[in-house]
């Protein structure tokens, strides 16, 4: 068997009896417009920290070096704060600490309540941000966005034949609001007041409410039902989304997921258990390694990093529209790609075109002007940059971005669900965090470096999946814990668990006898 092989399709592969109806497509629209909310505070954040009347009012630091020509200061750390940064960074660790307490939470509520709360709060941090006095009323308001759960309901609805296409609806609303707040960003900056930036904050509302609205409609799906022991709710839901009467085989199988779960006192101290090893180190690297690719230095500060080397205020925010447009539509080809070649293949290409573009541009950026003090650049070269940016991002859009979302949501048993998405979660926004903190003080010492950096860690993240990770294409939820027992590495870890696990067993039978023997 190849290193990472996919599993034995005939041991893991099963197709449930079901059309793919109106009312589980609606479903799945509605809670990937959670991904909406999301996109927009990432793509917004880049361009209103580029505003100068935004830095005006709150950075007044930041804006005398980016106004004031001097000739000794680095080009790199114009934007260097590290209270700037936190206006940025603060949504993600947020989203670290609720994610902590969500497994509890979502599997108490359910999936739709948590969704509906999380789109209450996200309507008062955007309105708070738009209403901002000082910053600690836009770190605050940033704080109140940090929330969100849709990803593990849409592959709990999804039939298993389209869970990857529907399930990444959510990263394409992502994709799609980093562009819509790029587009805003660049309509607002053209106004002369400090209505520009409110305006791009507060409209975060708009997507918060269509979810907020939204999610009172959304059902519940057959899993969280399930898990909260209502059994006829569960499969009257999974013959509406399957459209048909008789769905004994899927609901027999949530059935025994569902007993199983419930033998489950501790979820949190069972994900790290040896049987579930291969999914917890997914859950920590998949999301570790994601951040670590760079992307975030991208979609946070496009308009920042564009401005830093060279182009002016209105090219630098329409080089952030270009990347969201490019973004948006190469999303587009991993949905309708995924469930036919597969997360791997994706993955595998994305990862070495990623690199060479990242090597590409760090070396235009070094040859222009590498450490000097003057960022200057002509406009064909600076076009000529923008081009190999886009082609990094849309190698990002198609593979790690989706897919790394995608894969999380469906390799986790259900006894360990909860827990494990949370860990999942917590680690994507520890890594968000770390790196949208750090980043312009990076860039103010690594220089062009920074992409070499963030090039090298794509390259161990190839690597990772090539080796690791398994094919999960038309795999039932379900039955995921299969595909680990006929993957080249991670069966020796399972069968090592099961071989622990007899011998527990024999032990403890033995004990018994000897016990008995002696009274």
């Amino acid at each position: 068997m190849a290193v990472g092989a996919c599993v034995s399709a005939r041991s893991t592969k099963k197709v449930y009896p079901g059309k793919t109806t109106p009312f589980v497509l609606i479903t799945c629209l509605i809670a990937a417009s959670s991904g909406l909310i999301f996109g927009y505070d990432v793509g917004i954040s880049g361009g209103v920290t580029s505003m100068e009347s935004f830095l005006s009012k709150f950075f007044p630091s930041v804006y005398r070096k980016m106004i004031v020509a001097d000739k000794n200061a680095n080009p790199y750390c114009k934007f260097d704060s590290q209270l700037l940064t936190a206006f940025t960074s603060s949504l993600y660790l947020a989203a670290l600490i609720t994610s902590l307490s969500a497994s509890n939470f979502t599997r108490t509520l359910g999936r739709k309540n948590s969704m509906l709360i999380g789109g209450i709060i996200f309507l008062l941090g955007s309105l708070l941000n738009g209403a901002a006095q000082n910053v600690a009323m836009l770190i605050i308001g940033r704080i109140l966005l940090g929330v969100g759960a849709a990803p593990l309901y849409l592959s709990e609805m999804a039939p298993v034949h389209l869970r990857g296409m529907l399930n990444m609806g959510f990263q394409l609303m992502i994709t799609f609001g980093i562009f819509c707040a790029n587009l805003i960003n660049y309509a607002t900056s053209k106004f002369t007041n400090n209505w520009n930036w409110r305006i791009s904050l507060g409209l975060a509302a708009v997507p918060a409410m269509i979810i907020t609205l939204g999610s009172i409609f959304l059902p519940d799906s057959p899993n969280s039902l399930m898990a909260r022991g209502h059994h006829d709710k569960a499969r009257t839901m999974l013959q509406k989304i399957r459209g048909i009467p008789n769905v004994d085989e899927e609901f027999d199988d949530l059935v025994a997921a569902s007993d199983e779960l419930k033998m489950v006192q501790h979820a949190w101290s069972n994900v790290i258990k040896r049987k579930y090893r291969p999914q917890l180190v997914m859950a920590v690297l998949l999301p570790a390694l994601q951040q670590l690719t760079g992307i975030n230095v991208i979609m946070f500060y496009a308009p920042v990093l564009f401005k830093t080397i060279g182009f002016g205020s209105n090219g630098s925010l329409i080089s952030a529209v270009i990347i969201g447009l490019v973004n948006m539509f190469s999303t587009l080809v991993s949905i309708f790609t995924v469930d036919k070649i597969g997360r791997r293949s994706l993955y595998l290409e994305g990862g070495p075109q990623m690199f060479i573009c990242q090597i590409i541009a760090g070396t235009l950026i070094a040859i222009n002007f590498g450490s000097s003090e003057e960022a200057n650049m002509s406009k064909l070269y600076a076009w000529f940059l923008l081009a190999f940016v886009c082609i990094y991002v849309a190698g990002f859009a198609w593979s790690w971005g989706p897919l790394t979302i995608l894969v999380a949501s469906e390799i986790f048993p259900l006894e360990i669900r909860t827990a494990a998405q949370s860990i999942f979660i917590s680690v994507n926004m520890f890594f968000t965090f770390i790196v949208a903190q750090a980043f312009l003080q990076m860039l103010c010492h690594f220089k062009f470096g920074l992409f070499y950096f963030f090039g090298g860690w794509v390259m161990i993240s190839t690597v990772f999946v090539y080796l690791f990770l398994p094919e999960t294409k038309n795999i039932p939820i379900e039955k995921m814990a299969l595909v680990w027992k006929d993957h080249w590495f991670w069966s020796k870890i399972v069968a090592d668990d099961h071989v622990h696990k007899e011998q527990d067993d024999v032990d403890e039978m033995e004990s018994k006898k000897r016990l008995d023997s002696t009274i």
